[in-house]
């Protein structure tokens, strides 16, 4: 499996949300179309605990999302990182309480389809000072926030990266897409 993080962010690189800049209903169609084709490639959505809990809270109760999103969470498998949560309380869902790279580890070794990293900035900080991450997707929204955790970890290099995709949409936001440049640092895979 590929271990992708994907994650909202501003021009200056935050994916700390601290203002108001992103709403997940209101995506333009060419954005939804744009996640819905990503999430078809999902076999596992790996989520910290206060991410998993924030989507539990919203998503599952969206019975009029016309993106699609609502249903894919609700189908795919989620595991949530998390030393304290005892039940999960969403259907597909799975805790895992021990070393959550030893989980990525265990997961990239495995035949199937995309584990997905989002939101969860501790979680991806990790998996990205650990040379886990398969591939980086960015969603860079049209706002300067000038504060908050970034998409890389603080103090850390990213690797060498290459462009596989980029999208621009009629709301402004841009999608990017980067994997380990050719020759350059993979991860760790074979």
């Amino acid at each position: 499996m590929r271990i992708i993080i994907t994650q909202n962010m501003t021009l200056d690189g935050r994916v700390e949300m601290l203002d108001g800049w992103f709403d997940p209903s209101d995506q333009d169609e060419d954005l939804a179309e744009e996640i819905r084709r990503q999430s078809a490639e999902e076999e596992v959505l790996l989520l910290g605990r206060q991410t998993f809990t924030d989507f539990r809270g919203y998503w599952p109760q969206q019975h009029q999302d016309t993106t699609g999103v609502a249903d894919q969470l609700n189908r795919i498998d989620k595991l949530v990182v998390s030393s304290t949560m005892r039940d999960p309380q969403w259907q597909n869902s799975r805790i895992v309480d021990g070393d959550p790279l030893a989980e990525v580890r265990r997961l990239r070794e495995a035949e199937g389809g995309d584990v997905i990293i989002t939101g969860s900035i501790q979680l991806a900080h990790a998996v990205i000072a650990a040379g886990l991450a398969d591939e980086y997707r960015m969603f860079v929204y049209p706002y300067w926030q000038g504060r908050g955790r970034g998409f890389f970890p603080e103090g850390h290099s990213p690797p060498s990266l290459r462009l596989l995709r980029a999208r621009s949409f009629g709301s402004g936001v841009v999608h990017l897409a980067y994997g380990p440049a050719a020759g350059g640092h993979d991860g760790g895979r074979d």
